[in-house]
């Protein structure tokens, strides 16, 4: 879920590759003195890097600092139930929406299967966990997220990264800047992609020329399992805590006691 998890991985960072450098010259600050300036010169180093001004101008004039933002980033909170808490609050109120899915979206999850090797259970269970299987996402503009974590110190050039690529997303039509809502750290759609996986991961499942994970349903689960094929994901093989599978889903999110409660809910599914 958006409110729960962020994936800052360092895997990120090497796949935006150059562009996730971002720009170099721009200070960042502390506060929101300095934001301004900040995006002035973050707008011409991102057109120095290929991002046009209709995209530049549509997605960052009248962005302003958001303090709350930086106040989440502040204070982060690891999971700290156990398993048993944690999966016991998540996993049963989603049990039958699940089944459900499964069953509506059985042919779509399994031309996912055959082409990406990961089971619709895996898939379901994750979109499940993430967004109520899309009923619930944020609704934090993205842009003024990320061009406020982007300008604060903290972690300036992973979110700079995460800010070109979320250009990136709008430059090559998946999504326009005004659809780009979501986390207070920037993910997107209905299974929370961070800007680097939108671009390193989302796929047109449904052929209508566009990577849409907000309302097309085959591009999420079908994104959703090449971030996981794109991982290391073993088709046929297990994905319990121990086996090379469950080191795929730890990607998805730093907390174990996620991972491990992915895991546990698609077991169940695939049982059932």
């Amino acid at each position: 879920m958006a409110s729960m998890r962020s994936r800052l991985t360092a895997l990120a960072l090497v796949l935006t590759g150059s562009l996730a450098a971002g720009p170099a010259h721009s200070a960042c600050g502390n506060d929101g003195s300095g934001f301004q300036p900040w995006l002035e010169t973050f707008k011409q180093d991102a057109a120095s890097l290929g991002v046009s001004s209709g995209t530049l101008n549509s997605a960052l004039n009248g962005l302003t600092y958001d303090a709350s933002v930086i106040k989440l980033d502040r204070n982060q909170r690891h999971f700290k139930q156990s398993f048993e808490q944690f999966s016991g609050r998540l996993i049963p109120p989603r049990v039958k929406k699940a089944k459900s899915m499964l069953q509506k979206h059985a042919t779509l999850l399994s031309q996912i299967e055959q082409q990406y090797g990961v089971p619709g259970e895996v898939v379901v269970a994750i979109w499940g966990l993430e967004t109520d299987f899309g009923a619930v996402r944020g609704k934090l503009n993205t842009l003024r997220s990320l061009a406020t974590l982007a300008y604060d110190c903290r972690r300036s050039q992973f979110f700079t990264g995460q800010l070109v690529d979320a250009l990136r997303v709008a430059e090559r039509g998946d999504l326009s800047p005004e659809q780009m809502r979501g986390g207070w750290a920037g993910e997107l759609g209905q299974t929370q992609f961070l800007p680097s996986s939108y671009i390193a991961f989302a796929v047109d499942f449904d052929g209508d020329g566009r990577r849409d994970l907000l309302r097309s349903s085959a591009d999420v689960l079908a994104s959703t399992a090449n971030f996981l094929r794109g991982h290391g994901w073993q088709p046929g093989q297990p994905w319990t805590e121990g086996t090379a599978n469950f080191n795929v889903i730890v990607p998805w999110n730093k907390a174990q006691v996620y991972a491990k409660t992915v895991a546990a809910f698609a077991q169940q599914l695939a049982e059932s």
